[in-house]
């Protein structure tokens, strides 16, 4: 099984449950990471407090923003297509405004008022509590721009309005930003340095959500390895910490830890872990709580060595195959994601080659897989051409997604015969008559319905599998509900 996603093509408009009395209409998509879609709920809550009521009718919409992705150009067309498409809508509701937020109106600033006439608003990443003040502005016909990073505000104070739930999983943002500074990425430039949030903040989210009947959370940051809560500030400034500061400081194990353990019914898991930060610690915590699902996504880019010093990533391939292997002795049932570049910079066959023959020793279950975009601002985009040809890209990609299929399947068909525990999510997109959820693993099993209920904990014997989802039947309930 390969789960081989655009992640611009995500996009979503998004509904709540509005306070009563709220007359204007608001109309949020998203794209991109799962970062931005917790960051549209957080916007979804600060705006709820304004007045605005959600809508998925875009022709009734009064506000309509959205949050966008800058990690690769594919995104950002898709992006300014969906402009093109408010541009159409606004000629018929003139008094309509139209905002940009996220990493692409980080990225270009002004540049979006100067050149989509229709952008009223451009709001960067960290700046969403100052909404109120920039929609006072657009109202009064002024153009209105927050771009500045902060080096603080993790919002942690703001209890987000959980958008187009299925009431059953939920996001828990830990982290923002990111200080690894991975040549081909924009996202130290769009979103800033690491900061982490308080865990108390962290742990009381969690609680309200299990108050409110949800079952599973994945706590979220561009890289959660790096979670270090010492009293607040930036990660790159701990060593100038106090002796009691850094006695107490709590790292990404420890709060992993303390969250399954305080909610021992609660399912857990994390995205997204970078290779050099990951500890053996972490994989120790996962394989001493039930309740931490056993799936880690862990990013790889390229097989080569000398294209991971290319891409400023602080780890060889040996050291990366190290941590997998102890990954799979630690917690044997395990699965491991990947995500693959294919064709960057002075990329050649020889590299290409290494590729493939990482894929073969990790055996991933899946990936998500691209060819090089090149990001403008980045240091690959500064210092390195882009002189891999399209055809060559395209090639090479498709041999990495051939070979992870085939991985993938053997993956995917190992399952069959288990008893898994699987939470019900929602009915299946394909039969109305089945549910659907996912295992430990983060592989997709359908069942038939009968008594069981969404939100329900069901161990489902699997009898059989396509490449990305498996299918059973449901044997009795587990021991988690």
């Amino acid at each position: 099984m390969e789960k081989i996603i655009d992640e611009s093509k995500q996009g979503n408009a998004l509904s709540i449950q509005n306070k009563e009395g709220n007359t204007r209409k608001l109309y949020i998509e998203s794209y991109g990471c799962a970062m931005n879609f917790s960051d549209s709920e957080i916007v979804a809550s600060i705006l709820d407090n304004e007045g605005f009521s959600t809508t998925q009718e875009l022709n009734e919409a009064d506000l309509v923003l959205v949050n966008t992705c800058s990690i690769r150009e594919k995104a950002e067309l898709t992006v300014r297509k969906r402009l093109e498409k408010y541009n159409a809508v606004k000629k018929t509701r003139p008094h309509m405004k139209v905002g940009v937020l996220g990493c692409m109106a980080e990225r270009l600033k002004h540049k979006f008022l100067e050149e989509e006439k229709i952008v009223d608003m451009v709001v960067g990443p960290d700046a969403y509590k100052d909404l109120p003040n920039l929609i006072q502005e657009i109202d009064q016909g002024k153009d209105a721009v927050n771009v500045i990073l902060s080096k603080e505000e993790t919002y942690g104070d703001i209890s987000p309005v959980r958008l187009h739930t299925n009431g059953v999983t939920a996001f828990v943002s830990i982290t923002r930003g990111c200080d690894n500074m991975c040549t081909f990425c924009v996202v130290p430039f769009t979103r800033g340095r690491e900061r982490s949030r308080e865990p108390q903040s962290i742990l009381e989210e969690i609680k309200d959500l299990w108050n409110k009947g949800y079952k599973e959370i994945t706590l979220l940051g561009q890289n959660v390895d790096s979670y270090l809560w010492y009293g607040g500030g930036l990660k790159k400034e701990f060593n100038k910490a106090t002796e009691m500061q850094k006695a107490t400081a709590v790292n990404f194990s420890k709060l992993l830890d303390n969250v399954a353990a305080t909610f021992p019914k609660m399912r857990i898991r994390f995205s997204t872990s970078n290779p050099q930060d990951m500890t053996l610690d972490v994989i120790k915590v996962m394989a001493a709580h039930q309740n931490i699902c056993k799936h880690i996504h862990l990013p790889v880019q390229s097989g080569s060595n000398r294209i991971l010093k290319k891409m400023n990533r602080l780890h060889t391939i040996e050291e990366y195959f190290e941590l997998t292997d102890n990954i799979k002795r630690i917690l044997p049932e395990c699965s491991i994601s990947q995500d693959m570049i294919a064709g960057f910079p002075t990329e050649t066959e020889e590299d290409h080659k290494d590729t493939l023959a990482a894929i073969a020793y990790v055996k991933y279950d899946f990936g998500y897989m691209y060819s090089y975009s090149e990001r403008p601002g980045t240091s690959a985009a500064k210092n390195l051409k882009d002189d891999v040809p399209e055809a060559t890209k395209k090639r090479r990609l498709a041999e990495i997604i051939a070979l992870q299929r085939e991985i993938g399947n053997l993956r995917t068909l190992a399952h069959v015969g288990k008893i898994e525990e699987v939470l019900i999510e929602g009915t299946s997109k394909k039969s109305d008559a089945d549910w659907m959820g996912k295992n430990s693993q983060s592989t997709v099993v359908v069942f038939p319905k009968e008594n069981y209920k969404v939100g329900e904990f069901v161990n489902v014997k699997i009898n059989s599998c396509t490449s990305a989802t498996l299918i059973g039947e449901a044997v009795g309930y587990s021991d988690n509900n």
